[in-house]
């Protein structure tokens, strides 16, 4: 009788992580993407803010050092509001694992295209990647661990999805995302 009450509970188990999966696949917009992955349950949720900004600047190139100044080799400034996460990736996954899971995801969503995408020291230094652009010490890992990508949401592209993926130790995985709603 113990091995079918077993049993019972490994399917019911089985049919709720498929419902979970199932629903995070039927995302339908950016921001939904984001907030399922705050019901994943390898990442621990360390930051969630939203803000308007304006002259907000995408990086659509490395970072590197122009003139003495640290700056993006490509980049667009919009006006909008901006929704930040930033989640430590735990229980032995990385954060470039759920960063590859978010991107294919986001790259199922109608009218989305990759703007830019690097990885490992070809995106620039980690430092300026962590402190000058996200304003998250955390992010700061081994470069040629970090990965980084822009998503243009939307038949319009009124959205953009930015993914931030950094590794500081085997322990300490973190994933940064932010969605940009731009405003008309």
């Amino acid at each position: 009788m113990r091995g079918v009450g077993v049993v019972v509970t490994g399917v019911i188990l089985a049919l709720l992580l498929a419902m979970t999966s199932a629903a995070t696949t039927q995302a339908t917009t950016g921001l939904e993407l984001l907030q399922h992955l705050n019901d994943y349950p390898h990442a621990k949720l360390l930051e969630l803010d939203e803000e308007g900004v304006l002259d907000y600047e995408v990086g659509l190139g490395a970072m590197q050092k122009i003139g003495g100044a640290w700056r993006f080799k490509d980049s667009e400034r919009h006006n909008g509001k901006l929704s930040s996460y930033t989640w430590q990736i735990i229980d032995g996954f990385t954060s470039i694992e759920v960063m590859d899971e978010l991107a294919g995801r986001a790259e199922k969503l109608e009218g989305a295209r990759l703007l830019f995408a690097c990885q490992g020291r070809a995106c620039g230094r980690g430092v300026q990647w962590a402190n000058r652009v996200f304003h998250q010490p955390l992010l700061y890992g081994r470069e040629e661990q970090q990965r980084y990508r822009v998503y243009a949401l939307g038949a319009d592209s009124g959205s953009l999805l930015i993914i931030f993926a950094a590794s500081r130790t085997a322990d300490r995985q973190y994933l940064h995302a932010e969605l940009l709603e731009v405003a008309p």
